[in-house]
């Protein structure tokens, strides 16, 4: 899944339910879930998202939505290796936005 969120310091909690296209609940869920995720709150308790926030909300959704992982299971890859498993994932994102792009040419030709 492609998300496509612009350059931000910090992304609210809509603007990612929204990109994600999932209910804010589930995100507000999943911070409980994984420690990976550290949302800060601003003087009115409101989440502000990250841009790390956003890449591990990534790997979750990729792990739980695309992959069909449980939820132990999602924690257990990320904990097992946090960082290789972060790296794979940027690779599989990266191969997937050139494949769009090349069936995006295709289609034009």
């Amino acid at each position: 899944m492609h998300i496509d969120l612009p350059e931000k310091r910090y992304y609210s909690i809509g603007e990612l339910a929204k990109a994600f296209d999932v209910n804010t609940s589930l995100l507000r869920f999943w911070e409980k879930e994984f420690d990976v995720l550290k949302p800060k709150k601003n003087a009115k308790g409101n989440r502000m998202f990250t841009p790390e926030d956003v890449k591990n909300l990534r790997l979750i959704f990729h792990l739980v939505k695309e992959r069909g992982f449980t939820l132990d299971g999602a924690k257990e890859y990320i904990k097992a290796k946090p960082k290789k498993s972060l790296d794979t994932f940027e690779i599989i994102r990266k191969l997937e936005a050139i494949k769009s792009t090349l069936i995006h040419i295709k289609n034009e030709l």
